[in-house]
């Protein structure tokens, strides 16, 4: 082989080798960033009048609670909040692309003295849309106690049924969607008799991959509203003088016998 040809095929090679190893440039396919998790986070702006942040298995969630939408389901769930009843308790009832239920306390004596302690319905005002978060209920009127559910869908078929949502995720949807819903519902699902009767020692001995509440806590509530003062005792005195309708007395809505449909929204046994 001659000189001429040896060094002819020496830059070949050495062309060759750099096409190899060429970097993207501007014209090139954009290689895909990856992204985190914190990243994909969605943030809603707090529009309520108390925050709530549920520390879970899975990470933090914050809901945005709502008097204006549901006074009633709102002060209840601060009672609980408050007292403790939300810690280590399971999301025993979680169903893809429907919600995910959560409520029952670990402990079956300190369930006892709440599952039937029922708060008076209240009016729909704002839809079972995906983030919304609502108290369970049966089918009989007056049955919202502990148990509350996030919905993952658009559950609007909900609201004529009398699931009023109080709170709204607006942080931690990301949360929501990983909760462990392997279970399913139906046979070899958790039984609420079963949590009822044994607590978690049923739960985590039998069904391991649920995730948990580990800590419920308050971390920001706007004051109550100050009442109004009349502008003057004359201007008092004058709206005492006015006549006062007849109060009506009160009739407690007889209980019916509890619905069971295929697929409840948030169905509670008593």
């Amino acid at each position: 082989m001659s000189r001429l040809t040896f060094i002819a095929l020496t830059l070949v090679a050495i062309s060759f080798v750099g096409c190899l190893g060429e970097t993207p440039t501007a014209v090139d396919p954009e290689v895909p960033e990856v992204t985190s998790i914190d990243e994909k986070r969605e943030i809603l702006p707090a529009t309520g009048d108390t925050q709530v942040l549920l520390e879970t298995t899975k990470g933090n969630i914050v809901l945005d609670l709502h008097s204006d939408w549901s006074p009633k389901g709102v002060e209840r769930f601060k009672e609980l909040v408050k007292l403790g009843f939300y810690n280590d308790v399971a999301f025993f009832r979680v169903i893809e692309g429907f919600m995910a239920q959560v409520g029952m306390n670990g402990d079956p004596a300190l369930h006892a003295k709440w599952k039937d302690n029922n708060i008076m319905d209240e009016p729909v005002v704002e839809s079972n849309n995906p983030g919304y978060v609502s108290f369970a209920k049966t089918g009989a009127p007056n049955s919202r106690s502990t148990q509350f559910f996030i919905n993952y869908g658009n559950n609007s078929r909900l609201d004529g049924m009398g699931f009023s949502p109080f709170a709204q995720v607006i942080e931690g949807m990301e949360v929501v969607n990983s909760l462990y819903n392997g279970y399913g519902e139906g046979a070899g699902a958790p039984d609420q008799g079963a949590i009822i009767a044994k607590g978690n020692a049923y739960l985590k001995s039998n069904f391991p991959k649920l995730d948990y509440i580990k800590k419920a806590t308050i971390i920001a509530e706007k004051p109550a509203k100050a009442e109004a003062k009349p502008e003057s005792t004359e201007a008092a005195a004058k709206e005492d003088k006015k006549p006062v309708a007849p109060k009506v007395e009160k009739k407690e809505e007889p209980k019916t016998e509890k619905e069971t449909p295929k697929k409840e929204a948030a169905k509670k046994e008593n």
